[in-house]
């Protein structure tokens, strides 16, 4: 939990020791993996995080999470892997959630789901930072979602907040407005709020008031030649002939890494910047 005021008043007379902590957005089906090979180790070698942190929850055929493809995802930069409602699509990652405590599911999923939706992780300097996973309510579908985001999260920080003050927040929602509130609603709480889910990055990355970073969505790893991941083709026809079509992931097209850094003090967990990031092949 970020440091009292009084004590990050205190603190912030010496210099900052600066923390940074990569975040990935949604990662789409094999463009999305390519994306992670071909470009993340760029963005890596250029801002030097602490730790990255990555979306996952579409990574599999754009729904979904299985064995074969998360031993590939390991093999990438990526040190904590994030998800969604979308993550309960393949049937393997009940046993991912129960061995490997480097994937997250929502904190507010169903109590009966296996996994975690928290933990504190050492960065590559040792250091201790914080990362929660959380799913919004509105025009989600329920059954993948229990009880409160914001209760959720609550009663997550109460249990790690005393063991390091940099703790960054995947809130996996539909509605802005929901997400700007839990943004608000965390403020001065927790080092970063960062959206997912809606595939398109937004501009609205700022420091809110008390030192918490915010953005409304990171954006999409993945096809950029695309309507959020998927077939351009099939989504137009889906609109124009008003009946359901196959939706599949955009197989071809130029890539795209979405994300932004958050560069923290880790004395008092305050944010001093973030920065959003889309990467593309260099032609």
């Amino acid at each position: 939990m970020i440091a009292s005021a009084a004590s990050a008043a205190s603190r912030a007379r010496k210099k900052p020791e600066l923390t940074r902590v990569l975040f990935v957005g949604d990662v789409v089906g094999r463009p999305g993996r390519r994306a992670l090979e071909e470009l993340l180790p760029g963005v890596v070698e250029r801002f030097e995080p602490e730790l990255v942190i990555a979306n996952i929850e579409n990574a599999a055929g754009g729904r979904g999470l299985t064995a074969r493809v998360f031993q590939e995802i390991e093999k990438s930069e990526v040190d904590v892997f994030t998800s969604g409602n979308h993550i309960w699509e393949k049937k393997d990652i009940l046993e991912i959630l129960e061995r490997n405590i480097h994937v997250l599911k929502p904190v507010n999923s169903g109590r009966r789901t296996p996994g975690r939706g928290f933990g504190i992780f050492p960065g590559r300097n040792g250091r201790k930072i914080g990362v929660v996973n959380a799913m919004g309510r509105i025009f989600m579908d329920p059954n993948f979602v229990e009880g409160s985001p914001f209760d959720a999260v609550e009663r997550t920080l109460e249990v790690i907040g005393a063991q390091t003050h940099v703790t960054v927040v995947d809130f996996h929602a539909e509605a802005t407005s929901e997400k700007q509130a839990l943004g608000w609603y965390l403020n001065g709480r927790v080092s970063a709020v960062v959206g997912t889910h809606t595939h398109v990055q937004t501009a609205d990355e700022q420091i809110l008031s008390q030192g918490t970073a915010y953005i409304t969505d990171v954006g999409m790893t993945g096809p950029r030649d695309s309507v959020i991941g998927m077939s351009k083709k099939a989504v137009i026809e889906r609109f124009m002939a008003g009946v359901p079509r196959r939706l599949d992931v955009a197989r071809t097209g130029r890539l795209i890494l979405s994300a932004v850094v958050v560069e923290v003090d880790y004395r008092t967990g305050r944010a001093l910047s973030i920065t959003r990031i889309q990467e593309v092949p260099q032609t």
